[in-house]
C-alpha cells in the first residue's frame, strides 16, 4: 500500500502544479491514494466550491486543512458537506462545523485520518492536540488498517513532541503549515513514520508562498503592506512525501519528493 501526502497546496500557482504533476508521479510511483493539505488553495487562504471541486476532480482521496479553513463564507457548508473529502483540525472547541478525521478505503483497507493544529505560536486558543489525537484513536483507532495524522503547527519542538506521543500508535504523523521542508524523516523507535514539515506546492521564489518584496518592507518599516502580499509567481516546488506500508500496517519505506516545475 502506498500514500502519497503533498505538502500545503498554495493558489492557483499550487494548483496547477499539482495538475501537472500528479500524472507523471501516479506513473512513476503508483500510489494507491493520494492525501493533500489544502488550507491555502483559494489565493493562497481557505478554500471555496470552485477551488474545492478543482481539485477533487483529480481524484483526490482526503483533503486535510489547518488555521486558515474559515477564511471564506463557504467553508462551513463545505465542511459539512459529508460528501466532500475535507476535514479541519480535531482540537478545535466543541461544536465547530465538520469533521476532524474521516475514514476512506483503498480496497478491503481502511484508512483513518485526522487532522491536529498545534498551540505553541498560534494566536488562537485551541484544546490540547495530545489528548484530541488520544480521543479519537479510543473511539476509531481499532477500526483502522492504517492512521495517519496531519499535524499543522509552528514550533518544531511541539511537532515532534506529539511525534513520539503517538509512536507505535498511528502509523504516521506528517507536518503542515510552515511551508518549509524539514529533513528530518525518520521511523520512530516504534514504528510511527514521522516528519516535521512536509512542506508546500508553491511558487519556489517567495515567502512561504506570498510575494516576498512587501513582506520585507514590512520588516523594514514595521508598517503593513496595504494591499497585503498576494501569491507569488512560479515557478512551483512540489514537495509531498511517500509512504510504502507492509502488511503489519507499518510504513516500511519512508521518502521525500521534490521538484520544481514551471505552470
Amino acid at each position: 500500500m502506498k500514500i502519497l501526502f503533498f505538502g500545503d497546496v498554495i493558489g492557483r500557482p499550487g494548483r496547477e502544479a499539482l495538475k501537472k504533476i500528479l500524472p507523471v508521479w501516479r506513473k512513476k510511483y503508483s500510489p494507491d491514494a493520494v492525501i493533500i493539505n489544502g488550507e491555502n488553495l483559494a489565493h493562497g487562504f481557505g478554500v471555496t466550491q470552485k477551488t474545492i471541486k478543482e481539485i477533487l476532480d483529480l481524484k483526490i482521496d482526503l483533503i486535510t486543512s489547518g488555521n486558515h479553513i474559515w477564511q471564506h463564507k463557504e467553508s462551513a457548508a463545505l465542511l459539512g458537506n459529508k460528501k466532500i473529502p475535507l476535514i479541519r483540525p480535531a482540537n478545535y472547541p466543541p461544536g465547530v462545523p465538520g469533521a476532524g478525521y474521516k475514514f476512506f478505503n483503498v480496497g478491503k483497507t481502511k484508512i483513518l485520518v485526522a487532522n491536529f493544529i498545534g498551540r505553541v505560536f498560534m494566536k488562537q486558543d485551541f484544546d490540547c492536540p495530545l489528548r484530541a489525537a488520544d480521543k479519537i484513536l479510543k473511539i476509531e483507532g481499532k477500526k483502522a488498517d492504517l492512521i495517519i495524522f496531519d499535524f499543522h503547527a509552528e514550533a518544531t519542538a511541539e511537532k515532534i513532541c506529539f511525534g513520539f506521543y503517538l509512536d507505535g500508535r498511528v502509523s504516521a504523523v506528517l507536518g503542515t503549515h510552515t511551508h518549509v521542508p524539514t529533513a528530518d524523516l525518520r521511523i520512530l523507535p516504534k514504528g510511527t513514520a514521522y516528519v516535521t514539515d512536509v512542506g508546500m506546492v508553491g511558487p519556489h521564489y517567495s515567502s512561504i508562498g506570498l510575494q516576498a518584496e512587501p513582506i520585507i518592507k514590512n520588516l523594514l518599516t514595521q508598517i503593513p503592506s496595504h494591499p497585503k502580499p498576494d501569491v507569488a509567481p512560479g515557478p512551483v516546488e512540489i514537495n509531498a512525501v511517500l509512504l510504502d506500508f507492509g502488511k503489519k500496517g507499518k510504513v516500511e519505506k519512508f521518502e521525500r519528493l521534490r521538484k520544481i516545475v514551471n505552470i
